[in-house]
């Protein structure tokens, strides 16, 4: 039962938790870490282990889409970004990753402004096809309409519509908006769909279709919407919520099951484990992978706020670099900081709980740590 309190006279709010209030207790069962399974499945297509690369130019490049599409999971290219508006993006992306803060977003607004190029995406997205992986895209809700014919002529496995707030709903007053729910019905493709962060908005991109649904906003590491827009919503009990938005709905459609899938705020192995544990399918991860030798951003971090043409709601930050990207997925590690081995991380805490997959890890015991310790 949620919990609400008096912040004044005239405004109750909700007690929500972030996963850093969350701690996994383990049970009286336990098993062996190589017993457990860590593969996750979205429609037809079967993945080894619950991470998905994030859209944004910092994590993945046709490249490292390769590179974590052998490693058993798969990353999605922003189809807005440098790789699908310069022939050559790897200057721009070291100016971004050498110049000082104060310089970063006024440059990446220049650069960000040069106009995205159908022949690029189809480009872009054949490399990683030729690699023998899943191909995967990401466009912004505003950006979709136009360009979602190339994508699909491209031959694109897993189409992501990512944004700070997505809604079923949206209302515009000068331009026809987005209509959800028959785009995904129109579509051949399995479509995922995000942010949600409460269970009403949630059920909603349900409804219309969706694959799966991005918990959150995404690039938390590297948002500023709390401090310029004020929106933000502790993911332990956004992913919750939309998790019973997946039960309801399942026997709302007869058992249709959509992929719950957390977005932002994972930055270290123990808070991706919890958002597993509170109900997540799978893990869209950012600054994690952002810190891997491959990255295209060199140690260096930023998502699609940072670049807003009036209005930044994110920048660029240094993350550093710690490792391959194998080394971060699958260990081994050799600090205790969390920042590699996330896998080997899941299995231990799955081994701990006597749990044999993730399905079954959502329904492990936890308990609330408001001090995060």
């Amino acid at each position: 039962m949620s919990q609400e309190i008096e912040i004044g006279l005239g405004k109750k709010g909700r007690i929500t938790y972030g996963l850093d209030d969350i701690s996994i207790v383990p049970s009286r069962r336990t098993r062996d870490p190589q017993d457990v399974s860590t593969a996750w499945q979205v429609d037809a297509y079967e993945f080894d282990i619950p991470v998905i690369g994030a859209p944004m130019d910092s994590v993945t490049s046709p490249s490292t889409a390769i590179a974590m599409g052998r490693l058993g999971t798969v990353g999605v290219l922003d189809l807005e970004g440098l790789w699908t508006r310069y022939d050559d993006p790897e200057p721009i992306l070291t100016k971004i990753a050498e110049l000082p803060v104060d310089e970063a977003t006024a440059y990446m607004q220049r650069a960000y402004a040069e106009p995205i190029k159908p022949e690029l995406i189809s480009a872009r997205l054949h490399e990683i096809r030729d690699a023998g992986v899943t191909v995967a895209g990401a466009l912004s809700p505003q950006r979709t309409q136009q360009y979602y014919s190339t994508v699909l002529s491209a031959g694109v496995d897993l189409f992501v519509i990512r944004g700070t707030s997505v809604s079923a709903e949206h209302v515009s007053t000068d331009h026809e908006p987005l209509n959800l729910k028959k785009f995904i019905y129109d579509l051949d493709v399995p479509v995922i769909v995000g942010g949600a962060a409460n269970y009403t908005a949630a059920l909603h991109l349900m409804r219309a279709g969706a694959a799966g649904v991005l918990v959150g906003f995404g690039g938390v590491a590297v948002s500023a919407n709390r401090s310029t827009i004020g929106v933000h919503v502790p993911l332990a009990t956004a992913i919750s919520d939309v998790a019973e938005a997946r039960r309801d709905y399942m026997d709302e459609s007869g058992g249709r099951y959509v992929q719950v899938i957390a977005d932002g705020g994972m930055g270290d192995s123990g808070s991706f484990v919890t958002a597993l544990a509170m109900g997540a399918d799978a893990v869209m991860l950012g600054a994690p992978l952002a810190r891997a030798k491959e990255a295209p951003g060199r140690g260096t971090h930023w998502g699609a706020e940072a670049r807003h043409a009036s209005l930044p709601r994110g920048m660029r930050t240094t993350v550093g670099t710690v490792g391959t990207l194998e080394e971060i997925l699958y260990g081994p590690s050799h600090l205790a900081d969390g920042k590699t081995n996330f896998i080997g991380a899941l299995r231990r805490a799955m081994a701990s709980t006597g749990y044999v997959d993730v399905k079954n890890f959502q329904r492990c015991d936890v308990v609330v740590t408001p001090t995060g310790h």
